[in-house]
């Protein structure tokens, strides 16, 4: 097959199709259905802690903790990886070796129960490990495809074909759970269950079923000709000691990943403990009520985050995307304080419609704008592998002072009052960026 040329709609079509293909998992595994599965195992078995590693802790905060090392694996091993990438020129070998592994280990959770927990905690930590691992080639592959002026529009595009394709199978899902004798499931709370059980297979079927439209027509990679030897192996670190001293030639750059890390890291944490705080700290009626208004807070998210991404590309377009950030950060300052008092399922609803609006957009901008201060280079991976190792150290400190606040205090509220802290200094981090830097 001929190669398609950068700039195609065919080839933009085909980088962005895999957004609708993967965030099936960051929506029914990392945000919605897992997350109430999680929690119910524990209500069914009558217990608060379980048993780690000769302790016992609470669910919330080992859940904090298992993604807190997942997010760590990922930041040490995706330069290493993309190294080898940029050496061999075969990144696309790379995605699909962490789309296949997130795939695998969502089926494999399945299985998961609070008797057998390491190897339930196993098949959660790759499933993570494998969505954001593939995310880093599938994010440097941007600027390989779209020219600049086209980024922001196919950026945002990506991630509302996402929200688009993960809301279709979490509304599949839903109905399954909710009525599971139409599935052939029984009736009552262990059928619900299995039916959750079962979701978890049909994102990992998905998920590699979709992949395979992107994956036929996204470039191989720059080949080099090279083969991997022992030295390469370091190849990655290096090239991230290389990009980190470009920083000093690039002050713009520099301004900008400091904001960006600071915010990313609250704005990761927000997404990936919000149904937990939902299922903790909101007065839901019962557990059929909690179900639904969980699910459904997330589908207010899903598809008011397609508004907010497109609102927010066209905002760039008119404002600047610096300004946009600035703004958008602003935001999240007032929804951390809100939910710091949000306690009845209509509060929690409204507050999940703002969540929505800038958490598609924040993403979406902050790929993008980073893309366009990079400077003149075809190692695209490496700087992109930059800035996935940022925001992953990011989320990995998230994670583990929201969990550890957590923990000592017994309550979610005080971790995302903790998290005004970050966006607050992401906003004074931002204004410190050059507005005129942009290409």
């Amino acid at each position: 097959m001929a190669q398609l040329v950068k700039g195609s709609k065919k080839l933009l079509n085909a980088w962005a199709f895999y957004d609708w293909a993967n965030s099936v998992y960051s929506l029914v595994i990392a945000s919605a259905v897992f997350p109430i599965y999680y929690q119910a195992l524990f209500n069914v078995a009558n217990v608060e802690t379980v048993n780690v590693f000769g302790g016992a802790i609470r669910s919330t905060p080992l859940i904090s903790y298992t993604t807190a090392a997942a997010f760590l694996m990922v930041s040490i091993i995706s330069p290493l990886l993309s190294g080898i990438a940029d050496y061999v020129g075969n990144k696309k070998v790379f995605m699909k070796f962490f789309c296949y592994l997130g795939a695998v280990s969502c089926i494999g959770l399945y299985f998961f129960d609070l008797d057998r927990i390491y190897i339930s905690l196993t098949c959660y930590f790759f499933g993570l490990v494998g969505f954001w691992g593939s995310l880093v080639f599938y994010n440097s592959y941007l600027p390989d495809v779209a020219y600049n002026e086209q980024q922001d529009r196919i950026s945002a595009k990506g991630y509302s074909m996402g929200y688009i394709g993960s809301v279709l199978l979490l509304i599949f899902n839903l109905v399954m759970v909710m009525m599971p004798q139409y599935f052939g499931l029984g009736e009552g709370d262990a059928a619900s269950m299995k039916a959750m059980r079962i979701s978890f297979i049909t994102v990992g079927v998905w998920w590699i079923a979709f992949s395979q439209y992107s994956f036929y027509h996204l470039p191989k990679g720059v080949s080099s000709g090279h083969k991997v030897t022992r030295r390469v192996l370091l190849n990655g670190f290096r090239e991230l000691r290389n990009v980190y001293r470009s920083l000093s030639e690039n002050s713009t750059l520099k301004r900008y990943l400091a904001a960006f890390f600071v915010y990313s890291m609250a704005v990761q944490t927000v997404m990936l403990v919000a149904t937990y705080f939902g299922e903790q700290e909101i007065a839901w009626g019962g557990n059929d009520e909690k179900t639904i208004g969980l699910i459904s807070s997330i589908l207010i998210i899903q598809l008011v985050a397609v508004i907010g991404a497109t609102l927010t590309s066209r905002a760039s377009e008119k404002f600047g995307n610096i300004v946009t950030l600035v703004v958008i950060n602003i935001i999240w300052v007032g929804i951390c304080i809100v939910a710091y008092f949000v306690e009845t399922p209509v509060q929690f609803y409204a507050t999940a419609g703002v969540v929505g609006l800038v958490m598609g957009g924040i993403q979406a901008l902050s790929r993008s704008t980073y893309s366009k201060f990079l400077p003149e280079t075809k190692d695209t991976t490496s700087y992109f592998s930059f800035y996935d190792v940022a925001e992953k150290i990011g989320i990995v400190i998230g994670m583990v002072i929201y969990g550890f606040i957590d923990h000592i205090t017994g309550s979610m509220r005080n971790s995302v009052l903790f998290l005004v802290v970050f966006f607050i200094i992401g906003v004074i981090l931002l204004l410190r960026v050059p507005r005129k830097s942009m290409k």
